[in-house]
């Protein structure tokens, strides 16, 4: 079983269960086209994100294969909702998860999802004793598949044309991470 002692505290982030007075900040993340350009659902109504948001707030431990760890990001400066970070355990007996992250535009390129997302791996790695994480990302989202690069995952695959999203073959990008690959920040070996 996974679950944290909250906040998790990064340099810059508090990685936190999601509660009912994150709506409006969600709703400001959910609600653009730009958010959502590359995932499997279109830009979210306020009620569209109500109902997400009644999800997440449950999603604050993994007890059981197939269940997902979904956590606010918020600036520790500002106190400002900026995204979301997530842990999916995926395989019980093979000891797998998947990561994931979702940022507003305004907070891109400042390594806040890095940030946010090394902690999903320690998570994973330290805590729930999975043997290896994927990251999976549309082929056309470079952004993503750059954080996944930076925290050390190795790309495995470039699926052509494998899924039809929002009526268009997409390509998508599959990155792993093993246990015996972790390395936490600035233990990183050149």
């Amino acid at each position: 079983m996974l679950h944290p002692d909250y906040p998790i505290r990064t340099d810059r982030l508090l990685l936190r269960p999601f509660r009912g007075d994150d709506l409006d900040g969600l709703y400001a993340i959910q609600s653009r086209p730009a958010v959502a350009r590359y995932l499997y659902w279109e830009a979210r109504t306020m009620d569209e994100v109500r109902i997400v948001l009644a999800e997440r707030i449950k999603q604050d431990r993994i007890a059981e294969e197939g269940e997902k760890l979904n956590l606010a990001l918020q600036r520790r400066d500002t106190g400002a909702l900026i995204g979301d970070v997530n842990l999916v355990w995926l395989s019980r007996p093979h000891r797998q998860g998947e990561i994931g992250f979702v940022l507003h535009p305004d907070h891109h390129g400042q390594g806040f999802a890095r940030e946010a997302a090394t902690e999903m791996l320690r998570l994973g790695f330290e805590n729930l004793g999975l043997h290896r994480i994927i990251g999976r990302c549309d082929g056309r989202n470079r952004a993503s598949a750059r954080v996944l690069e930076k925290l050390g995952m190795r790309r495995e695959a470039h699926l052509r044309e494998n899924e039809i999203v929002k009526g268009e073959w997409t390509d998508e990008m599959v990155y792993a991470m093993l246990r015996s690959e972790w390395a936490r920040p600035g233990e990183l070996t050149a």
